[in-house]
């Protein structure tokens, strides 16, 4: 199968478990870099447990402001930096980070959105928003990996925000990460039916 036939399914393709399509924003900028199938596959992954996310944010915790939109982008392109450094792809690295914003913002992409691709790995290292928050919490929960640190900076904000005790917000955010993680199997197989390369 060609390249960017893998990479159209990839992005937007009839999946098993059903998927999300990456937007068209991100599926022409993937096309225009020639992203691996593999990454797009990620991305589109982790965007769908963004949405995930963010449906369950605004359905259960409308006192939280925060920027859906720059959530959804952020999932979807997180890793963009991956077509620069391909290694990244399959082994450890942080390159792709700060090249993964340089590229957006070379593509007309405004900062605000751009930031993600350089966010999503340093939630930890300086104070950052619950749009960050949200983005790192997706490129984790996707495969079902847990990060204590990162989910009680969540549940900070949470409990900030609505006034309730931050037990009772971590119960809440932990019973819909377990359900989110219950499909990570059929994620990381999805991710895994497409090669690093093309």
């Amino acid at each position: 199968m060609a390249n960017s036939t893998l990479l159209s399914r990839a992005m937007s393709g009839t999946v098993d478990p059903p998927l999300l399509p990456l937007p068209d924003r991100v599926a022409d900028l993937l096309s225009e870099l020639g992203s691996p199938p593999r990454l797009a596959a990620h991305l589109r992954a982790v965007h769908d447990v963004a949405h995930q996310l963010v449906d369950w944010m605004e359905r259960t915790h409308p006192a939280v402001v925060f920027d859906r939109e720059a959530v959804l982008f952020g999932a979807a392109t997180h890793d963009v930096g991956k077509t620069v450094h391909l290694s990244e792809l399959s082994g450890p690295g942080a390159a792709h980070e700060e090249a993964g914003q340089t590229l957006l913002l070379g593509h007309g992409v405004s900062p605000r959105l751009a930031r993600f691709a350089a966010t999503h790995a340093s939630w930890a290292e300086s104070p950052v928003d619950v749009e960050d928050l949200l983005v790192s919490l997706a490129d984790k929960i996707w495969k079902n990996k847990r990060v204590p640190d990162l989910e009680d900076l969540v549940v900070a904000r949470l409990a900030e925000a609505t006034g309730r005790a931050a037990w009772e917000e971590f119960i809440a955010l932990d019973g819909v990460l377990a359900g989110i993680g219950d499909a990570a199997d059929e994620r990381l197989a999805f991710q895994a039916s497409f090669p690093v390369h093309g």
